[in-house]
């Protein structure tokens, strides 16, 4: 009676575990709004969403594939994203979004929403653009990526996420995804993928020609034959300047015919380190060199060894003299030093020798 409809009471094997699509109309909110008893912790930087607990009998009895996937439809303007989810313990008729969610769908919170069931390749391939070049402070970008990623389920084409990274927010835009697929996005869970980084917004390429251009433009001193580095920092008139300092007494004399003694006329305009005179017990001169040079430090005057000898022998000699005194004095000292006589009377000796007459 029932062979026509190939057994009673069952289908094909083949028929039985297709998974079938889930789809329901909730009001989206912002995970901000959501209940305080809710542990909410970074939910606000992810992919994922927050269902009403019938949305999960109703997946549980579609047999729906995991992981769980869904698009986001606006059904007004049909904007579309897709993500994840993360807890079903939404209110009923409510469905809660990140914050970048929404305004990449720009709704508003109370906005009527579409959410389905569906299914995304697995991603190899995600090219990215930051939107400040604050992303560049980071010293190990894909490092951070990959461990802010795992709280992501999907990533669509021209979504702007956001990730907390030190504390602060970064937006981040999504330009390509590889494989393409009809619905522009690819599943980030358990897979390998390659990322790629665009220039930031407002990132600005240094021009390097101008930069080349202006190094060469400099001159090197050592081109013109000024001479060794002491000639070119004037390091014997950085010498004269801190001694003439130091001088006790300065100002100008005056002669008898009434002209001014110029002291620094008779000088040689240049000086010769050899015939200056190094003090380095005064204060040091200020050393100012131009670009591109450098010094290593002033010269080191070597000590004579005969000097070095002199100051060895003196150091040898011995600082303090006298004689040292002890607090508790030697037997030889104590017998000399009694200041009373002992109460027992000594025993008379007998002579060693008796002489009999």
């Amino acid at each position: 009676m029932f062979s026509g409809f190939g057994g009673f009471g069952g289908f094909q094997p083949g028929f039985v575990n297709v998974p079938q699509k889930f789809e329901d109309f909730f009001r989206c909110y912002p995970i901000v709004m959501m209940n305080d008893r809710i542990r909410k912790d970074d939910a606000n930087f992810g992919g994922k969403i927050f269902l009403p607990p019938s949305a999960l009998n109703k997946l549980t009895m579609l047999n729906v594939r995991y992981p769980m996937l869904f698009e986001l439809t606006v059904p007004e303007s049909g904007k579309t994203t897709h993500g994840g989810v993360l807890e079903f313990t939404a209110e009923e008729g409510r469905v809660y979004l990140p914050q970048w969610m929404m305004e990449s769908l720009n709704v508003n919170p109370g906005s009527l929403l579409q959410i389905a069931s569906t299914d995304v390749p697995l991603g190899q391939f995600v090219k990215i653009e930051p939107q400040s070049v604050d992303f560049l402070d980071i010293s190990d970008p894909k490092a951070v990526l990959e461990n802010v990623l795992r709280k992501f389920s999907t990533l669509s084409v021209d979504d702007i996420i956001e990730i907390n990274y030190n504390d602060h927010i970064y937006r981040i835009k999504v330009l390509e995804v590889k494989p393409e697929s009809n619905a522009k996005s690819i599943c980030v869970i358990e897979t390998d993928l390659v990322t790629d980084f665009a220039p930031p917004v407002g990132y600005v390429e240094p021009d390097y020609k101008a930069q080349r251009k202006n190094q060469s433009s400099k001159i090197d001193p050592s081109a013109r034959g000024l001479g060794p580095m002491s000639r070119r920092i004037d390091y014997a008139a950085t010498v004269n300047s801190t001694q003439e300092k130091g001088n006790a007494f300065s100002g100008q004399g005056q002669r008898l015919m009434g002209k001014s003694v110029n002291k620094n006329k008779d000088k040689a305009s240049d000086t010769d380190l050899q015939d200056v005179k190094i003090d380095l017990n005064g204060a040091p001169a200020p050393l100012s060199v131009s670009d591109g040079v450098l010094f290593f430090g002033f010269p080191i005057i070597p000590q004579k060894r005969a000097e070095y000898e002199g100051i060895v022998a003196k150091d040898s000699k011995v600082k303090f003299t006298g004689v040292g005194q002890s607090i508790r004095q030697s037997n030889s000292k104590r017998r000399g030093t009694k200041d009373h006589e002992s109460p027992k009377a000594k025993a008379p000796r007998s002579p060693e020798v008796i002489e009999i007459d």
